[in-house]
């Protein structure tokens, strides 16, 4: 059995792969910038630090870890620019930089298909190798395009070390806590009038059960991940069973900018993903480790709305 340390692991999707790892018989350490959740298990070990601090080389000196799972990388706006900065590509690269230092063995780092852009230009689908154009619309994410650059320049001048990057769809489920998922559970949802884009969904299962087998069977690349199709934004949300307002554009951000007041903000990027279609390929990860999906759209959303369970909310 081997040692996994997992970044972000106040993460709902962390604590997930933490859950699976731990049943398999790993060990199991968490480190977060965060606080440690309440609900988490006394039986989690986790340490709490920026990952750019000397406090984070002790933990993984201490503790050797055969693998290092980097969940950590941080979508909160409402976080200072300079720390989200600081979290998301100085603290990857120390992540990266820690890994070749003590010898680990795997290294995944997730990233996000966000990357790639909603454009009306796009085409269907995107492969892995297609330019990465969302940070020169949106300041907002050019934090988590750098990231994701520097973890592929790591494959390539490291091959000692075996890196991988993975790019996932909207990842949604009863235990997601990230904006598509908190989007989905509104009382009501809303649409941008005379658009109606193809979406894409993982379930949280289908989505650790693909970081395992990376893990496991992947070589060292770039993939992207994927759930069961895709489907129209109006279908996917009529799955709901709530109320669906269309909305105009000019609405549509005001209505956001006041809601993100009131609850976890809402990143204005996101809008985009409202218009324009941005659909990924998995062929990729399907024929290296064969992946399938095993949770249809339907499903996926279906338990998505259910929300949370009492173990794992906030």
């Amino acid at each position: 059995m081997s040692t996994y340390l997992i970044t972000g692991m106040a993460g709902s999707l962390a604590q997930l792969v933490c859950k699976s790892l731990l049943a398999q018989g790993h060990e199991v350490i968490g480190v977060d910038h965060r606080p440690r959740p309440a609900y988490l298990p006394d039986s989690y070990t986790y340490y709490q630090g920026n990952y750019n601090k000397a406090g984070f080389e002790d933990v993984i000196r201490r503790h050797r870890p055969e693998v290092m799972v980097h969940l950590g990388r941080v979508g909160n706006l409402k976080m200072q620019v300079g720390k989200r900065f600081d979290l998301n590509v100085i603290g990857t690269g120390k992540v990266m930089e820690l890994s070749l230092k003590y010898g680990v063995d795997r290294l995944l780092v997730l990233s996000t298909f966000h990357i790639y852009g909603a454009h009306a230009n796009n085409h269907i689908p995107i492969f892995e190798d297609e330019p990465l154009r969302a940070g020169s619309t949106f300041p907002q994410i050019a934090d988590a395009v750098q990231l994701d650059n520097m973890a592929q320049q790591w494959i390539y001048r490291h091959p000692k070390l075996r890196t991988i990057v993975l790019r996932p769809c909207n990842i949604i489920g009863p235990d997601i806590r990230n904006a598509i998922s908190r989007y989905l559970r509104n009382p009501r949802l809303f649409y941008i009038f005379g658009f109606s884009p193809m979406w894409q969904f993982i379930h949280q299962d289908d989505m650790v059960r693909a970081i395992l087998s990376l893990l496991d069977h992947g070589q060292p690349g770039v993939y992207n991940a994927a759930g069961a199709g895709a489907i129209p934004l109006v279908d996917a949300l009529a799955i709901t069973g709530k109320p669906v307002s269309a909305v105009p554009g000019p609405l549509a951000s005001t209505f956001l900018t006041v809601q993100s007041r009131f609850k976890s903000a809402f990143p204005p990027y996101l809008l985009d993903f409202f218009r324009y279609h941005c659909v990924i390929s998995d062929d990729k990860l399907r024929k290296a480790i064969g992946y399938e999906p095993r949770v249809g759209i339907t499903e996926a959303i279906q338990s998505c709305v259910q929300g949370p369970s009492p173990a794992s909310s906030n």
